[in-house]
């Protein structure tokens, strides 16, 4: 009887990501997809609406079913039909305890975040990783294998206190290849973009007014567009724009890869797409020192993340737990 796999996604970019690891497992598995889920007390508020702001529910979960069901996906949500041999997920920060039964493959999504006071709140008082977001990601220790973006990557959650054995890195599907992204029909060339993020939705601070101040001062003659974050108000973050860069344009659609590849500038926070403009050699502005960002850059394979990070899945789900 050939092995199950269930794939968990999340947001857009971990569920196209579990898509492109997916696709070189399903001719020796039986491969299905879910939504990111969570049982015991994490579950319940998620699924009553308290956690909407974020992967768990809210704008993210339906995203996700919509893409595994126009996709032609097998979908199992919460792996609920039947066990599984292995599980992969790019987030550890809620572990299910089906998920713990099993061989368990965690995968770096994009970016981490800093290591903030909630950070070291939740590592002391041993608070539900979600607490802290993406920042403690790898420290559920629950999986078998968690293959990283870069060495630079390796180096951090070594710091963090994770096993340096469990870490492979492999580079990471969705930001691997990043010079594939300059063959485009964007019709924008040379502008400088600013790349928003969902940091207030998700209750962080972030001075929004200062970064379209800053934005307006390195443009500097260029034309300046703003790609808004698919999980951000983009009501408000339209109406904070026009009070302060009344000529810019601002975009709440479309490939914000295109428009990178495109840009002369990126101007963002703590954002994943940096890693695209760093790859392609772009002037960059973020939270991250120069040298920082280039420590932490993923690798760039030409798209083989999701095929070497499926071999290891492969040699996981075989093996005997």
């Amino acid at each position: 009887m050939r092995k199950r796999i269930l794939l968990i996604g999340g947001s857009l970019n971990q569920t196209t990501m579990a898509h492109r690891i997916g696709v070189h497992l399903e001719s020796d598995f039986d491969v299905f997809y879910s939504p990111l889920f969570a049982d015991g007390v994490i579950g319940f508020l998620a699924d009553r609406g308290f956690l909407d702001f974020t992967t768990l529910a809210g704008r993210a979960r339906p995203q996700a079913e919509e893409y595994i069901r126009s996709n032609g996906l097998r979908m199992d949500y919460r792996g609920a039909l039947q066990d599984y041999d292995l599980v992969v997920s790019s987030t550890d920060l809620v572990v299910p305890r089906n998920v713990r039964r099993t061989r368990f493959v965690l995968v770096q999504e994009g970016m981490t975040d800093p290591e903030s006071w909630r950070y070291h709140l939740a590592k002391r008082l041993g608070l539900p990783r979600i607490v802290a977001s993406t920042a403690m990601n790898g420290l559920s220790h629950a999986y078998d294998a968690f293959c990283v973006a870069s060495d630079g990557y390796r180096d951090l959650f070594i710091h963090k206190g994770i096993e340096p054995g469990r870490i492979q890195v492999t580079g990471v599907p969705n930001f691997d290849d990043a010079a594939s992204w300059m063959e485009n029909d964007w019709p924008h060339r040379g502008h400088v973009l600013v790349a928003t993020s969902c940091m207030r939705e998700t209750l962080r601070f972030e001075n929004r007014r200062a970064l379209i101040r800053r934005a307006c001062r390195l443009s500097e003659g260029r034309e300046l567009i703003f790609k808004l974050h698919p999980y951000e108000d983009h009501r408000r973050a339209e109406r904070e724009i026009r009070a302060i860069a009344p000529q810019a344009t601002v975009y709440m659609e479309g490939v914000t890869n295109h428009m990178i590849a495109n840009c002369s500038a990126l101007v963002t926070r703590y954002s994943s797409v940096v890693f695209i403009a760093a790859a392609l050699e772009k002037e960059v502005h973020s939270d991250l020192d120069p040298e920082t960002l280039h420590r932490l850059t993923p690798r760039q394979n030409g798209g083989t993340s999701g095929r070497r990070i499926a071999e290891i899945c492969a040699t996981l789900a075989e093996r005997r737990r």
